[in-house]
């Protein structure tokens, strides 16, 4: 039976993660109590044990996991930032050309962000293809459920607790937001990472090829899960009008195994909905506009193919056993 460690599991990732896999007959979940959690001799000899070790922890604590593994002959598959661009890693998107055949034989797999997967699987496959020039000065926006910020977010968004109730000139449903303690801010979505900085830049940049990283608006709302990722592009930094973009995209993804398909339309009534993929695993992507402008658009669940459900495909794949194994999809 394969042994299983997560590292750091009271997050929301690794909680994720448990729940999904304790239920699974072909697994055995090694588990650590009370202090030993954080103890790293505890820690060391639980990933030694382990056939597969996820690390769902801060990036200073998984480059501190990584080196206790070393030695071991544990896969290990990293949910942070911290080595999504380093060599010898794998990078855990499996849909894309050979990333696959990476991640089956892989020791270290890295698992994507979630923004950045969104815009990854977007961009990606049309630099590989010669369709979009590498060169293109992009931008991205990205609309994401509040769980995406973890545990300080959700109780931020879901208890109203230590917050500002102050509300001037507001409407009145932030006034009475406002009245019941929840800071009526968060009624509207927010614009964060506006610094340009954003931890999901540079894997990106990377994977897609781009010699620019791209302009990129995270934005939070008032709901639990799903993400929205689109990339406005010009055609004249195409080489494909808008039909001959979803045609490749069908192709590139419909006819391969994975996780993500192309639909020809994703909107309900001229609207797409950031959460129409919560609670799943998979991810759709589609395209609109018009022959000057194109609106490439990935919709997805960010705690699945954004986290966990990518974690645990993975996983699957390394494995040896069907990828949706576990997965909602």
């Amino acid at each position: 039976m394969t042994r299983i460690f997560i590292d750091g599991s009271a997050g929301t990732t690794g909680l994720r993660i448990h729940d999904r896999l304790k239920e699974r007959k072909d697994l055995e979940l090694i588990t650590l109590g009370g202090e030993l959690r954080k103890d790293p001799e505890a820690r060391k000899k639980a990933i030694f044990d382990a056939d597969v070790a996820f690390l769902c922890l801060p990036d200073a604590a998984a480059i501190e996991a990584v080196a206790l593994a070393e030695g071991s002959d544990t896969v290990i598959i990293d949910t942070s930032t911290a080595h999504r661009t380093a060599d010898g890693w794998a990078y855990g998107f499996a849909e894309l050309t050979g990333y696959r055949e990476r991640i089956q034989s892989a020791k270290r797999i890295a698992n994507p962000g979630c923004h950045a997967s969104g815009f990854i699987s977007l961009v990606a496959p049309l630099v590989e293809g010669g369709l979009l020039k590498k060169d293109a000065h992009l931008s991205s926006f990205s609309l994401t459920g509040y769980s995406g910020g973890g545990k300080k977010m959700i109780e931020q968004y879901e208890s109203g607790e230590d917050m500002d109730a102050s509300c001037l000139n507001c409407d009145a449903a932030s006034k009475k937001a406002a009245l019941s303690g929840r800071d009526p801010l968060l009624n509207a979505p927010r614009q964060y990472g506006i610094t340009q900085k954003h931890k999901h830049l540079p894997e990106m940049q990377k994977i897609c090829g781009l010699d620019t990283a791209p302009v990129f608006c995270p934005i939070v709302a008032d709901y639990y899960s799903g993400m929205e990722v689109t990339v406005p592009v010009f055609a004249s930094d195409l080489n494909a009008s808008v039909e001959e973009v979803r045609a490749f995209y069908r192709s590139y993804y419909n006819d391969r195994p994975g996780l993500v398909r192309f639909e020809d339309s994703a909107d309900d009534g001229g609207l797409i909905a950031g959460n129409r993929m919560s609670g799943r695993d998979d991810m759709v992507i589609t395209a609109a506009g018009n022959e000057d402008r194109i609106l490439l658009v990935s919709l997805f669940d960010n705690l699945g193919k954004g986290a966990s459900g990518a974690a645990i495909q993975n996983m699957n794949i390394v494995l040896g056993v069907d990828e949706k194994t576990g997965l909602t999809v």
